[in-house]
């Protein structure tokens, strides 16, 4: 079920199909992925081609989470640069780990071109938009690290990210050609068609309640009364990780992902507005990102309140931002507005666990997590077929709960208020 006060722009088609396949009681399976988003769908759909039974549940509906209700900004890298890879990991570690950052958004394209997948896309590149001096030297040292590894980028004058853009405030920026956009819903339903297709059974509004261990055997207990028993059970719920393995959820800082979208633009407007289709991202503390859609409306979202939204004035905050980037759509209507819950952790990085053998969970998207999950997820299917940790890009951590993460959402809301002073004043 959508969350109340949440309309969003991407919408299931009407053919599309619904999941109720379990495999049948008693049968032991060879993993069951507790999640059927982008991370879930994509390690199962790469598991089932390796040859092994697979069983996903999903809590709601599939693509009802984070991985339907993204911006659809498909995005190589990571929040870290490859120098700062090499030097935190190691020369080994850190290249592999550049190397697969670098691969993610090549990931997705290739999976929906070799699969025939029904997703709407431009892969036309993304623009890291920068409003200061600061910013701007940021974004020569990422050029610098990635043109020296032979990526598709370049950096942007004022004058060239003005043309791109349409929008007012930049001093310039960093293209990324390697990324695109996407119809995030279109996307994890097709992924959720193929790897059914392979073989994988699918079982939506199965709500996980428990999973334990007896002789080896993981058993997966659902709200439901249905029990699957499998040799490895993956936590891939991200955002939306309960009680299920004790201390995960401390692990990350949940938020909310808020998005509006105006009416279809104008003729006129659309020449002028990201005319290439560009995905963007600005450079503000609470940044905002926006893109075009498939039917020509303007998609823009930033974080939002941490609690649950009451009604349009949650979303105030982006149509000043939208304005302010575009005074020219004052007059233009916003038709859809939106929510999703995303999952942060301490370090930026995603993270894998493996507190017992057969028992993985990753969490922590950081904002990339369309590329990166797809990616993922084919390297999870990888180790689980064969045990070898080398498939992994992260090294497998043990799960260290934030201290005081019952105050942690107090202390983010607070920054974030704070920062978007701070980024009011450097207008």
């Amino acid at each position: 079920m959508r969350l109340r006060f949440s309309d969003p722009i991407w919408q299931k088609p009407r053919t599309a199909t619904a999941f109720q396949s379990l495999f049948p009681a008693g049968r032991r399976v060879d993993v069951v992925i507790v999640g059927g988003g982008i991370m879930g769908l994509s390690t199962a759909l790469h598991a089932a081609r390796l040859g092994l039974a697979v069983q996903v549940v999903d809590a709601g509906e599939i693509g009802n989470g984070a991985s339907g209700l993204n911006g659809g900004q498909v995005i190589p890298g990571l929040k870290y640069d490859p120098d700062w890879l090499l030097e935190h990991f190691g020369p080994e570690r850190g290249e592999a780990l550049v190397n697969f950052a670098a691969s993610t958004a090549d990931t997705v394209f290739e999976l929906i071109r070799d699969e025939g997948l029904a997703v709407p896309f431009v892969r036309n590149g993304w623009i890291q938009a920068a409003h200061t001096e600061t910013a701007l030297k940021a974004a020569a040292n990422r050029d610098r690290q990635w043109r020296a590894r032979g990526a598709d980028v370049r950096l942007l004058s004022a004058t060239e990210i003005a043309t791109m853009t349409g929008a007012q405030g930049y001093l310039g920026g960093w293209l990324d050609r390697r990324a695109g956009v996407i119809d995030p819903l279109a996307y994890t339903s097709e992924l959720a068609r193929v790897a059914a297709a392979a073989g994988v059974k699918i079982a939506e509004r199965q709500n996980v309640m428990q999973i334990s261990k007896d002789a080896g055997i993981w058993h997966v207990s659902a709200e439901s009364g249905a029990e699957l028993k499998a040799k490895v059970v993956v936590l891939a719920t991200n955002a939306c990780t309960g009680g299920l393995l004790p201390g995960l959820a401390e692990t990350i800082v949940p938020l909310h992902s808020f998005q509006i979208a105006t009416a279809p633009l104008s003729s006129n407007l659309a020449a002028e507005i990201l005319p290439e289709g560009q995905a963007v991202s600005d450079s503000r503390r609470i940044l905002v990102y926006y893109r075009k859609s498939a039917d020509g409306r303007l998609v823009l979202g930033g974080r939002g309140r941490m609690a649950l939204p009451n009604g349009p004035a949650d979303w105030a905050h982006l149509e000043r931002a939208l304005l302010r980037l575009y005074p020219a759509l004052s007059d233009i209507a916003i038709e859809k507005r939106w929510f999703g819950r995303v999952a942060m952790t301490p370090d930026h990085l995603p993270h894998i666990h493996e507190p017992e053998k057969g028992l993985l969970a990753v969490v922590g998207c950081q904002g990339r997590g369309i590329g990166l999950m797809t990616a993922l997820g084919e390297r999870i299917a990888s180790y689980l077929s064969s045990g070898d940790t080398r498939q992994l890009p992260f090294p497998i951590s043990p799960i260290r709960p934030i201290p005081f993460h019952a105050f942690r959402q107090v202390g983010v809301a607070a920054t974030i208020a704070w920062y978007r002073m701070l980024d009011a004043f450097e207008r």
